[in-house]
């Protein structure tokens, strides 16, 4: 996948960028800054995310099963009389229930991180760019990737919201 990447000087010129490429019909979209935007995930039409959800799922369904699995060895398939007590005594089975919920959300949550955010990705194609080394530390970086229209109309269309510097980066076509 090609891509193209534009370096602004600060993050309202990069922010203002990404809204005009989304408008102009532009997907995938993708911002690089020393610190968290505010507006960005507006700017690139990102949808809420499902993360939270999915931990919720994770977690009811954990204690789901940790009370269920209680109620199972202790009141159905082997009930034993303690002191008088019942055999399906819900009080007895709060503990394990609620750490039964809170180890299903958290493997849920880095299941869910690494199928939804695609992790692991060791390489990636703006990795390939020299001057993208400083992205961590000064500098606003956009990326569009290369679709229909070829990286040459992109990289003006960059040019003109304001980049500082454009680069391609990606594949080399065969011939």
């Amino acid at each position: 996948m090609k891509l193209v990447l534009g370096r602004f000087e600060d993050g309202e010129a990069l922010l203002e960028a990404a809204r005009r490429l989304r408008e102009a019909g532009h997907r995938g979209l993708d911002l690089y800054s020393p610190y968290p935007l505010e507006g960005a995930a507006e700017a690139l039409g990102l949808r809420r995310s499902s993360v939270p959800r999915a931990i919720l799922v994770a977690g009811l369904s954990g204690a789901l099963g940790g009370y269920l699995i209680q109620w199972f060895c202790n009141a159905y398939d082997f009930p034993i009389n303690v002191n008088g007590r019942p055999p399906h005594s819900a009080p007895s089975f709060v503990p394990i229930t609620f750490e039964s919920g809170v180890l299903a959300a958290s493997f849920g949550a880095v299941l869910a991180l690494l199928w939804l955010f695609r992790f692991p990705m060791p390489w990636h194609p703006v990795q390939q760019a020299e001057p993208f080394r400083s992205a961590t530390v000064d500098g606003y970086w956009l990326s569009v990737p290369v679709q229909e229209e070829g990286p040459e109309a992109i990289a003006r269309e960059i040019e003109a919201l304001g980049a500082k510097a454009v680069s391609v980066v990606g594949p080399e076509e065969e011939a």
